[in-house]
């Protein structure tokens, strides 16, 4: 019995970590692009470089894991890559293409309350795909949510137009983009319900229909760039590379952390994290990056934390109480783990009085 409180210290500590973890990447990676941004006006070849690292990463992780249980790891068919794969990986390459285009032009406060808006276009497709039912309480969502936004930019004296519509439009294609990965991810026979498989496939093909418009919007204007191609010497071009590779890197970890701290808790764990990541967001970037927010501001934020909140309380409430369904996928599973996530199910996670852990729930995958 003296053992019990020791384990409930260690998961407490564990799943703080893990939170932390996440934290670190998520604020860290917006943060980080918004200052290089200042110096490096290129987005759209800013993303390319980090699809290329996380790819690079990916099969490395791939590989290590391989090596690890001996297993290979699956590898899509042409047919189901270029026909399942491909409406995901372009509605990603446009959201985030579209994030970090935006940060040029606006505040990380207004960047982080449009974002917190996709949830509207999740429950919109969602609701049009049939992987949620419609209720009631889906109007009030809504309502709080867009009463929020609506309050947040009214009067706003650091609103951009430009850069507010290219975030809303993200927001909107993230919402077919998290649906679409939804459905990928539960599809069983393609065998990507690991996120590092799923991340592995997604690159490639985001890489190229995100080319394009690269090269419509910075291609000529970077050939000329002194940054890049017209170096006159080699350390500007080391510079610039440098600090790309150290965006890749974060892109990578938030990836990872996600996945992470859904494998060791729970997707509700995520959600509520995702809650208070924004409140931090705007916290710091009030403190160190100078974004002005008036008392109405932070009114129409609270209203829209508190549609996100009731969003996930009405998650949390009705996978609850239906019956799981072959849709469900547990991540608990050990074919979907990584290796450093495994352990022996002899009582390592439950009490010896045969105590609750949340890691024994069977998880939906989470659209977040």
């Amino acid at each position: 019995m003296a053992a019990c409180p020791v384990q409930f210290l260690c998961r407490g500590l564990r799943n703080v970590g893990l939170v932390l973890l996440y934290y670190t990447f998520s604020i860290g990676i917006t943060f980080y692009n918004k200052w290089l941004m200042k110096g490096f006006r290129y987005p759209l070849f800013m993303t390319l470089v980090h699809l290329t690292i996380i790819f690079c990463l990916s099969a490395l992780t791939r590989r290590a894991m391989q090596f690890w249980t001996g297993k290979p790891r699956v590898i899509l068919s042409w047919k189901d890559y270029l026909i399942k794969v491909a409406p995901t990986a372009l509605a990603t390459a446009l959201d985030i293409g579209l994030s970090n285009w935006s940060l040029l032009f606006i505040t990380i406060s207004l960047y982080t309350m449009t974002k917190s808006t996709a949830v509207l276009f999740i429950l919109f497709f969602s609701l049009v795909f049939k992987l949620e039912e419609p209720n009631p309480f889906l109007i009030l969502v809504v309502l709080l949510i867009s009463i929020g936004l609506f309050m947040f930019t009214y009067e706003s004296t650091q609103f951009e137009l430009e850069g507010f519509i290219m975030v809303l439009l993200a927001s909107f294609i993230g919402g077919i983009r998290w649906t679409l990965t939804q459905v990928l991810m539960q599809k069983a026979e393609l065998g990507l319900q690991n996120p590092i498989d799923t991340m592995y496939h997604l690159q490639p093909l985001m890489f190229l229909g995100l080319f394009p418009l690269f090269l419509c919007n910075e291609g000529l204007s970077l050939s000329t760039s002194e940054k890049m191609f017209r170096v006159t010497e080699l350390s500007p071009l080391l510079y610039s590379l440098f600090f790309l590779s150290v965006g890749g890197s974060l892109a990578f970890g938030l990836g990872f952390s996600e996945f992470l701290l859904v494998s060791r808790t729970s997707s509700l764990t995520l959600s509520i994290s995702g809650i208070f990541k924004e409140v931090c967001t705007l916290l710091l970037a009030a403190a160190l990056m100078g974004d002005k927010m008036s008392a109405l501001n932070w009114l129409g934020f609270t209203v829209c934390l508190c549609g996100i909140s009731l969003h996930v309380g009405l998650k949390t409430y009705y996978s609850k109480n239906k019956v799981p369904s072959l849709r469900q996928l547990n991540s608990r599973s050990p074919e979907h783990e990584l290796p450093l996530l495994q352990q022996s199910r002899d009582g390592a996670t439950d009490s010896a009085a045969g105590g609750y852990s949340d890691e024994d729930e069977d998880q939906e995958i989470t659209l977040h």
